[in-house]
């Protein structure tokens, strides 16, 4: 098995035919849904992270290239975590090999074409990044996005900042999203709000009093999930 393709051979190897379907109903493959025509190796994540696990260190951009572009869902999830891993594995002396990731995830974000591929990477790699530097990336994809997977990234990258303590580009990035009619997004938003409210209560509570009554219900419900019941209902009401 040659360097340049190992990541990819050794995905193939743990396909499972008898995971397909329910993979494939999971991530909504059908005709108008959101993950429409996307294929499936049957490969659960734990197992694409071992994979990863085992090879990431002799995998190249060349290999991250071949991944990224195929059509198997999972192998172009391996990519993404091998290209996490890179990242993070250079963090003294390794700038020019982290911009090179940061690029490379930039230039594929049409290959980052569903809900997990944009959560199991983006705040590891882009949020990251971003933890010292400017941030209007993050806004420019949540309102100029192509797609709602771009969007996605611009709020989901801000866990980074969330687990630095850091609350405003969350609120901020939410309240541009705050109208979005996708489901995806709502859940996202909502999750992040969530995340928010546990490192600040009170402050997500002054967001809310102010937007419950407009807010989709879907992202209601997400960031109020770990109020006591009684302030939950409240919100509801």
């Amino acid at each position: 098995m040659s360097k340049t393709d190992i990541l990819l051979q050794k995905m193939l190897l743990c396909r499972d035919e008898s995971q397909v379907a329910g993979l494939m109903r999971f991530f909504k493959t059908g005709l108008g849904q959101y993950g429409e025509g996307d294929k499936f190796l049957g490969i659960k994540v734990p197992v694409t992270r071992e994979v990863v696990k085992e090879c990431w260190k002799e995998v190249s951009f060349e290999n991250l290239e071949e991944c990224i572009l195929s059509d198997y869902h999972e192998v172009r999830l391996a990519a993404l975590l091998c290209l996490v891993e890179i990242f993070s594995h250079n963090k003294k002396g390794g700038e020019t090999i982290r911009k090179q990731c940061v690029d490379f995830y930039l230039a594929h974000t049409d290959r980052i074409n569903n809900w997990d591929l944009v959560d199991l990477s983006c705040y590891n790699l882009l949020g990251a990044w971003l933890l010292d530097k400017d941030r209007t990336l993050l806004y420019d994809l949540a309102k100029y996005g192509k797609n709602i997977w771009e969007q996605r990234i611009g709020i989901v990258s801000t866990m980074a900042f969330l687990r630095k303590g850091q609350l405003d580009d969350t609120y901020a990035i939410a309240e541009i999203l705050l109208n979005h009619p996708h489901d995806l997004i709502q859940k996202a938003v909502g999750w992040l709000l969530r995340e928010a409210g546990k490192r600040d209560e009170k402050r997500l509570r002054s967001f809310l009093d102010t937007r419950c009554r407009t807010m989709p219900r879907t992202m209601l419900r997400y960031a109020i999930e770990k109020f006591p019941e009684p302030l939950r209902q409240h919100y509801l009401r």
